[in-house]
């Protein structure tokens, strides 16, 4: 993609800093150079790009994600190299996730956020956690992810349901012969490709819809956000930081590669990921990414990238970890050691299958923290916040994508040479 090639990554970062100071100066809560209202109202246009931006990318990942895992798995014309992937895909994508929530114990119980400053108040509406979502059985949840109906999968944008309708298509097409199956795998191609290039037209105005968005999000928070909630702030910062260099630490002893050139090579999706808050939106940068960039085989990255983009959401679980906690000592809620690694292993779970949309984890906390007597305030109380650590989870999110697709060509023993 030559627009990965422009220095996308610098106009991205140049048209966050300018959003974020426009946003500044026109917020209420900040140098208000007008009335609220107006300022509003400018935000709305502001964030037009943007929206633009967004839906375009969202109109093709549908077809980039059927497209992609079906040649991917049905282009390799090889079940042995499907199941060596899934063997070892799925055992990395739990074990990083677990590590993830712990690192958010961790960083919880040292900084102890919600110990430090309990006069912190929602600076929002508060919601309810039982009104936002339903909590089901981990039988159900497993019923839940089977593609009953494809179509309508494909009409609410499930993507797990639509990764594994996609697996299973791929994998038939590998049970019949290449012959007949060949028209079909073209078709594919042609999906992908189409896709593709408008993505490539599509990321033009990146710049401008960050600049746009960032400017918004501005002017609806404000500074005031972060007001006695610092503490908290910083835990899950923190921990997201230390998620990220133990990436690095994957991408170098376990991939065999340069963490600062892996760095370099991503910090596009990095930051387009920071400014969507959502690795579905920018899963086609990312795909692109993990193959021109990180020079990935595509019957590897067309596998990993989607089916990570919907079950691989370790800065999700880490940042969900460090908010119970915080919640739990906010609320004077001591919880047993068995009482944590019950959590800790109930949001490994909750992890899997988490939309890969804005916001999503604050849904899906709701529901954990009402079980461990969190009152409904506490939701309420982080929401002012959680817009500015979704976007950070998120880039997280794409990073550990773009790791573990890195882990798995290097476990595959797919040399540069093949790639290229």
């Amino acid at each position: 993609m030559k627009i990965l090639q422009q220095r996308l990554w610098l106009k991205i970062l140049v048209g966050m800093a300018l959003g974020a100071l426009l946003g500044y100066a026109l917020a209420p809560a900040g140098l208000a150079v007008v009335a609220e209202n107006t300022a509003h109202h400018i935000g709305s246009w502001l964030a037009l790009p943007g929206a633009v931006f967004l839906g375009l990318i969202g109109m093709v990942i549908l077809p980039l994600v059927v497209c992609s895992i079906i040649t991917g798995i049905a282009g390799s014309n090889d079940a042995t190299f499907v199941k060596d992937l899934a063997i070892r895909l799925i055992p990395y994508f739990l074990l990083t996730s677990l590590i993830a929530v712990f690192i958010g114990l961790g960083t919880a119980h040292l900084i102890k956020p919600g110990l430090q400053n309990n006069e912190a108040r929602a600076p929002v509406e508060i919601i309810a956690p039982e009104t936002m979502i339903e909590n089901p059985t981990i039988p159900e949840r497993i019923q839940n992810i089977i593609p009953k109906n494809p179509i309508k999968a494909a009409v609410n944008l499930d993507l797990l349901q639509i990764v594994i309708a996609s697996i299973i298509i791929g994998l038939a097409c590998l049970a019949i012969p290449h012959a007949t199956i060949e028209p079909f795998i073209k078709l594919c191609q042609a999906g992908q490709s189409i896709s593709m290039k408008v993505i490539e037209w599509v990321m033009a105005i990146a710049p401008l819809a960050v600049f746009g968005m960032m400017a918004d999000m501005a002017i609806k928070l404000g500074p005031e956000a972060f007001i006695g909630l610092g503490g908290y702030v910083l835990s899950v910062l923190l921990g997201l930081l230390t998620l990220l260099a133990f990436y690095l630490l994957i991408v170098f002893f376990v991939a065999g590669r340069n963490p600062f050139s892996f760095l370099s090579s991503v910090r596009a999706v990095q930051l387009l990921a920071f400014s969507t808050s959502s690795s579905a939106a920018v899963m086609p940068v990312t795909l692109q990414t993990a193959e021109e960039r990180l020079n990935i085989h595509p019957d590897t990255a067309r596998f990993v990238i989607p089916l990570g983009a919907t079950i691989n959401m370790d800065g999700t679980a880490m940042y969900q970890t460090a908010a119970a906690i915080f919640l739990c000592q906010f609320f004077g809620i001591d919880l047993t050691f068995t009482e944590m690694m019950l959590l800790a292993f109930t949001l490994v779970g909750a992890s899997v299958g988490a939309p890969a949309m804005p916001s999503a984890g604050i849904v899906i906390l709701a529901a954990i923290v009402a079980g461990l007597g969190v009152p409904p305030e506490g939701i309420g109380m982080i929401l002012g916040v959680d817009r500015i650590l979704d976007m950070c989870r998120t880039t997280v999110n794409v990073s550990g994508d773009l790791t573990a697709a890195t882990v798995m060509e290097r476990w595959l023993h797919r040399s540069n040479k093949q790639q290229s």
